[in-house]
């Protein structure tokens, strides 16, 4: 066995991934503070072939010479847009047909194992703040929460962490949909 080499790999081009067929999510940011949690977003949207990022808020946007050291370029290809008001943002999906997910411990949540995407409806994942997490007012408007669970003394995971659990989730539960 070797590591393989960038080239062996066989990935997209940023132009052949702007054309691809997109995973049926997108991932929505509730007032980010990092620009290093922000990169890593990015590049966990482009792993997984999210549709989009919406940057919520306060949550900073590319460019960003600080986004684009964590996002290693996927900030060029992965689509985004900025939303000031989360709740708008969380309207337009809903309209749109959207399932929306807090990531968030909350009373009533979905443990990540039980959670179970409904198959022909596209999902939107909320991801909150580092410090207050994602707002009431949002979890309220949601369809649900879901949480990851956790079994040490820490009462959370970093946010990007969080996405990289959650959307391989999401996204092997649709790989065996294909």
């Amino acid at each position: 066995m070797r590591k393989l080499g960038v080239e062996e790999m066989d990935r997209l081009t940023v132009d052949q991934f702007k054309e691809s067929e997109k995973f049926p999510f997108v991932i929505v940011l509730d007032n980010i503070r990092s620009l290093n949690n922000v990169g890593s977003f990015f590049r966990t949207a482009d792993a997984f072939r999210a549709g989009k990022i919406i940057l919520c808020g306060y949550t900073p946007q590319p460019p960003h010479r600080e986004i684009t050291r964590s996002a290693l370029g996927a900030e060029l290809s992965v689509e985004w847009e900025h939303s000031p008001d989360i709740l708008d943002a969380i309207s337009k999906l809903k309209s749109e047909g959207f399932r929306i997910w807090c990531v968030e411990q909350a009373e009533g949540s979905v443990l990540l194992q039980n959670f179970n995407p409904e198959s022909s409806i596209p999902h939107a994942f909320v991801f909150g703040n580092e410090v207050e997490g994602v707002q009431e007012e949002v979890i309220e408007r949601s369809d649900g929460c879901i949480e990851i669970p956790q079994f040490g003394t820490k009462h959370s995971f970093n946010v990007s962490v969080c996405a990289g659990i959650v959307l391989w989730d999401f996204v092997s539960k649709k790989l065996t949909e294909i």
